[in-house]
């Protein structure tokens, strides 16, 4: 039913062989689509946890809205909505629920 297909890997440009055992187990799962990378490129995504980004993430200080203190936050804020330090954003979340 499933012959071995080769795939060419979008993250490092090599082939790599899609056997028909890999295919059995992604339709045996409901999975729609080919994998995109090669084993080894997904071992290496898998080892970083998911990271994929190869720079650091911009980080914008602000001063929390709950306690005052500087603080940075992972994006830029709008004004629009309070901007919490770890600790205070922590509060909130847990009176929240």
């Amino acid at each position: 039913m499933f012959e071995d297909k080769t795939l060419v890997c979008r993250e490092c440009g090599k082939e790599f062989v899609f056997t028909a055992s890999e295919q059995q187990f992604y339709a045996d799962k409901g999975f729609q689509n080919e994998p995109g990378r090669c084993p080894a490129c997904r071992a290496a995504r898998r080892a970083a946890g998911g990271q994929t980004r190869n720079t650091e993430r911009q980080m914008y200080d602000v001063i929390c809205d709950g306690c005052g203190r500087p603080t940075q936050v992972p994006f830029q804020p709008r004004g629009d909505r309070p901007v919490y330090c770890r600790d205070c954003f922590d509060q909130q979340r847990a009176s929240r629920y």
